[in-house]
């Protein structure tokens, strides 16, 4: 009993020391002809009976695929989210007709959180601590051209960063999605 409680111990105390390690782990990206990006979401209720046509839209950049609903609430969510896989070609043309077909671009999800080779539009699946608000013209930078994908996906990931305190319950407490975050950066601001 006592080998085992010494055990757990030594167990907890190296997922700690090593958490920041395996989270920082990437993987290597695989090629779009090998692996689709998936587009998936909600579009607006207005646009249902052309879901299967916008749809098509969607993959019209080819490499992809979709699976796309129509929001049962007026509006689908303003949220988008780009996995760190996915060409910035790709990522702009989504954006661009995502734009036209929601409630527009609003908010970013944080690229830790997502699959490399996957993109959500409309999406409601995310927590606020996971997103960061964007602004028109920080959307038009992400739509910018001359973006190549390293660039694209470094400005996306300066747009997306998440801010250390968060809303709760009228409090600014730290952002628990944050690895390491605790109560000492409380004492920052």
């Amino acid at each position: 009993m006592f080998k085992n409680v010494i055990f757990y111990m030594v167990l907890g105390v190296f997922s700690f020391v090593l958490e920041p390690m395996v989270t920082s782990a990437e993987t290597k990206c695989q090629i779009v002809k090998k692996k689709k990006i998936k587009v998936e979401g909600y579009i607006s209720k207005k646009f249902r009976k052309n879901r299967k046509k916008i749809a098509k839209e969607f993959t019209k950049m080819g490499d992809t695929r979709t699976a796309i609903r129509a929001f049962p609430m007026g509006k689908a969510s303003d949220v988008v989210a780009i996995g760190r896989c996915v060409p910035a070609y790709i990522a702009r043309h989504v954006l661009a007709t995502a734009i036209k077909y929601t409630g527009g671009v609003g908010s970013l999800v944080v690229q830790d959180f997502l699959p490399g080779h996957w993109i959500a539009i409309g999406t409601t699946m995310f927590d606020e601590p996971s997103q960061q608000k964007v602004t028109t013209e920080q959307v038009s930078q992400l739509l910018s051209s001359d973006l190549d994908d390293k660039n694209f996906h470094e400005l996306y990931r300066k747009f997306s960063k998440q801010s250390e305190l968060v809303p709760f319950f009228g409090l600014q407490v730290p952002n628990s999605k944050i690895p390491g975050n605790t109560n000492n950066t409380l004492m920052k601001h």
